[in-house]
């Protein structure tokens, strides 16, 4: 048989083995009243385990190995963690087990007790030729049920981890919230072209020094351009001029660095999304907003959320220009729904999370998760793909979970540890 010690995690901690007359390899009758609680950290697998083995009951832990030769090679003989070990659970049993205490661990062999209809599920599962995702033959037929609790949890670990971020950067600017914010939701301005320098812009312009110039939109726009590096040489328009003037002595005035302007990517962009255009419409939002997340702190319904990003309304330059000095056919350069909806994705229901996770308070978790069950589902090929295999995705909640499903249990096979691949795996 071709299978992982995942394999032999699943089959002990579901009982998916024949228990009909268990025995030890020394031939001692066991009874498994609790298996135990799975350990995905270091240390024994499956901890608070109650064995009888003879007529001893056992409380204590239980090793799983494919060979009993693994417990050696894996440097458990010296190892004091595995010293309350009642009970090692092997496929194969090739070698016999001590402790450095003298005490011989009773051993229970798996080998002729797991079906073969199990293991060639298994095997179908894990090392068939599957073209999108291991379980694609099956997914489709996944009850609502199980398919809504397991995407609920694979999208809190997405948001977890994403949060984790969220909280380095709340320490790098001294558990400053609103600037923490101000730099996630600049580098998501960029999307994922030119997140990069925007978050890099962000950071370089502070929002104490905006703050100071929030009544003069033009020296507002004149930092956000300035410091993107789009006014170092000499422009031939009125605008881009005055504002190449106004940054030239603000510059000089607050010491600032531009951002290297070669960073900013244009090429294969639909104009829209020009940096340029993107730029402009930040540096709006900068002029009609303050204490940004704290409005979104009391913001309760999405469609006063969209309304902070959706009225922003940029200099009458850029209705007929995509770039400075380059004119083009008159065209609104408003921030799209769709636009607004990747941002209170990405960053406002990241930031309600994390919030509400820093201060122990599920009322702001629990927003979260509700906007992106209210925003619509993003469209991709990894969604297209969920799709095509007969999933129903409606929501960014949905979506969002999809792809954390996908990059980190679909694409590494670890079907055992996810909902989908046991309910599948399941006899009956």
């Amino acid at each position: 048989m071709l299978f992982t010690e995942d394999f032999l995690h699943y089959v002990w901690k579901f009982r998916l083995f024949d228990r009909l007359n268990l025995c030890t390899t020394e031939g001692e009758e066991i009874e498994i009243y609790s298996v135990g609680l799975h350990n995905t950290h270091a240390g024994p697998d499956f901890q608070n385990a109650r064995i009888r083995i003879g007529d001893t009951t056992w409380a204590g832990n239980a090793e799983l190995h494919l060979s009993s030769s693994d417990w050696q090679r894996h440097g458990h003989t010296d190892d004091n963690a595995y010293d309350n070990v009642i009970l090692h659970v092997v496929y194969n049993d090739d070698a016999p087990v001590t402790l450095p205490s003298g005490r011989a661990v009773p051993t229970l062999e798996l080998k002729n007790r797991i079906s073969s209809d199990l293991y060639q599920r298994y095997h179908n599962l894990v090392f068939g030729n599957q073209t999108i995702i291991p379980c694609e033959a099956g997914i489709g037929r996944i009850d609502p049920l199980t398919m809504q609790n397991w995407l609920t949890r694979v999208l809190v670990e997405r948001l977890e981890k994403r949060a984790e971020a969220v909280n380095a950067a709340l320490a790098i600017n001294r558990g400053d919230w609103e600037e923490t914010f101000y730099q996630h939701l600049a580098a998501n301005f960029g999307f994922k072209t030119n997140a990069l320098p925007f978050e890099l812009l962000a950071k370089s312009l502070p929002q104490n020094i905006l703050a100071k110039h929030k009544n003069n939109p033009l020296q507002i726009e004149a930092l956000i351009f300035g410091q993107a590096g789009f006014l170092e040489n000499e422009p031939e328009d009125e605008y881009p001029r005055s504002l190449k003037k106004e940054y030239d002595y603000l510059r000089k005035k607050l010491s600032l660095t531009p951002v290297e302007n070669h960073l900013w990517k244009f090429l294969r962009m639909r104009p829209q999304n020009f940096p340029t255009v993107r730029l402009a419409q930040f540096a709006a939002l900068i002029v009609q907003s303050s204490h940004l997340f704290s409005k979104i702190l009391e913001l309760k319904e999405l469609k006063e959320l969209r309304a902070l990003f959706a009225d922003i309304k940029v200099n009458d330059y850029w209705e007929n220009h995509y770039r400075f000095d380059k004119k083009s056919p008159p065209s609104a350069k408003h921030f799209g729904q769709a636009s607004v909806d990747t941002i209170l994705l990405n960053t406002v229901a990241l930031f309600l999370f994390s919030y509400g996770k820093h201060i122990q308070t599920t009322y702001f978790t629990s927003r979260a998760l509700k906007l992106l069950e209210n925003i619509p589902a993003e469209n991709n090929h990894v969604t297209a793909d969920f799709t095509n295999l007969g999933v129903n995705i409606f929501t960014a909640f949905e979506s969002q979970a999809l792809l954390e499903l996908k990059n980190n249990y679909c694409d590494y096979k670890k079907c055992l540890q996810c909902g989908v691949g046991i309910k599948i795996l399941k006899p009956g």
